[in-house]
């Protein structure tokens, strides 16, 4: 067991020693110079021997005191180190880690977070944008954004959207052409343009589904068209739309600036039911104050 003597009063002596100065020490340490001489005398008084010469100026330490100063300066420098690493951690726990699908987080999430910042700002967010699904039981982040038919199994899930599919292009792409489109037909004069679908859903809203679909309204439409442009991302597809170059089958969820602004418009009132984007954390999780304070701001903004 250690027996040491007050920290306050060697706490003064560090201070004291380091700067040459009882009165620099107690302006550091928010007191007075005669507590500061008064730590010191009690400490003298518990080893039994002066630790400073007593003169007027400059204050030097004594032999005794020249052995005590190196081992407790190293002894604060690394109280000091250990609470600013305990800081850190601290401050890095402060950030609410959350995993979203990447065109969610780039088209949706990423535009909206000043308002977010107005609504809550001594909350961080940390967005972690990723069509893999992260294990949030490892800690790989604190909330996910997960888009699927139904909510996940084993945890906690807040259904915030639900989409709808639809064709969609640039409106320079229809002006250029001169020509307005009158049936389901009249869209196979441009480029379609197909993203890959990560989960395989044989179901999931695609050129393929939509053609099927819209071939019971018109019986003469080519439904095994091939794609001009297909990408593997979901936001480089959507990218070339803007650019001008075809048409896709969009998520109104995810495109929804672009559709607000003009920057894109529909190409067909023709829709397909999309998928349901989930605010899914684990039970009993330790920001669960901030993790439904995310989910009800979500909800909050169109």
């Amino acid at each position: 067991m250690r027996k040491l003597p007050p920290l306050r009063s060697l706490h003064a002596f560090e201070a004291a020693a380091r700067h040459g100065s009882f009165k620099l020490a107690a302006d550091e340490l928010g007191v007075t110079s005669t507590a500061i001489s008064h730590q010191i005398r009690l400490l003298e008084e518990i080893f039994g021997c002066q630790l400073f010469q007593r003169r007027p100026r400059p204050l030097l330490l004594t032999k005794a005191g020249a052995r005590l100063f190196p081992g407790l300066r190293n002894g604060f420098d690394a109280f000091s180190g250990a609470i600013a690493a305990v800081a850190e951690t601290d401050a890095a726990r402060a950030v609410l880690r959350i995993t979203s699908p990447n065109a969610f987080a780039s088209r949706w999430l990423v535009p909206r977070l000043s308002k977010w910042r107005e609504a809550n700002p001594t909350v961080a967010l940390e967005i972690i944008g990723t069509d893999t699904v992260l294990d949030l039981r490892a800690g790989a982040a604190d909330v996910a954004i997960r888009y699927a038919r139904k909510p996940p199994q084993n945890f906690i899930a807040q259904e915030v959207f639900r989409d709808t599919f639809f064709p969609v292009c640039s409106p320079h792409l229809l002006a250029g052409d001169g020509r307005p489109i009158q049936r389901v037909a009249d869209l196979l004069r441009f480029p379609l343009i197909h993203f890959d679908w990560m989960n395989r859903d044989p179901g999931a809203p695609t050129w393929r589904q939509w053609l099927a679909t819209a071939h019971s309204i018109d019986p003469d439409l080519e439904t095994d068209r091939v794609w001009d442009l297909s990408f593997r991302e979901e936001l480089h597809a959507i990218d070339a739309v803007v650019a001008g170059q075809g048409i896709a089958i969009c998520s109104d969820v995810v495109i929804s600036n672009e559709l607000r602004n003009g920057v894109l418009v529909k190409a067909h009132p023709l829709s397909l039911p999309g998928y349901g984007f989930y605010v899914v954390s684990l039970a009993h999780a330790p920001r669960t104050a901030d993790i439904e304070a995310f989910s009800t701001w979500l909800r909050s903004i169109d």
